[in-house]
């Protein structure tokens, strides 16, 4: 049985620090957020997260961290 959560349809966003999260797919977007590409459910959404967010850093601490070493 699918629950009304998995029913609903959600979009991958990513900010400008490179961080994921999802949203509903037909909300509007806080501002900073864009959508990624990726929609589908709540589950399918959050698995590709995991795929394509293996570092969690926020992009300019990763860049502080690649200036230095």
């Amino acid at each position: 049985m699918e629950t009304q959560e998995n029913a609903e349809h959600f979009a991958v966003v990513v900010n400008d620090e490179e961080q994921y999260s999802i949203w509903r797919a037909d909300g509007a977007l806080p501002e900073g957020w864009r959508k990624e590409g990726r929609t589908g459910t709540r589950e399918e959404c959050l698995s590709h997260i995991d795929t394509v967010w293996t570092d969690l850093r926020p992009r300019s601490v990763r860049e502080r961290a690649g200036a230095h070493g």
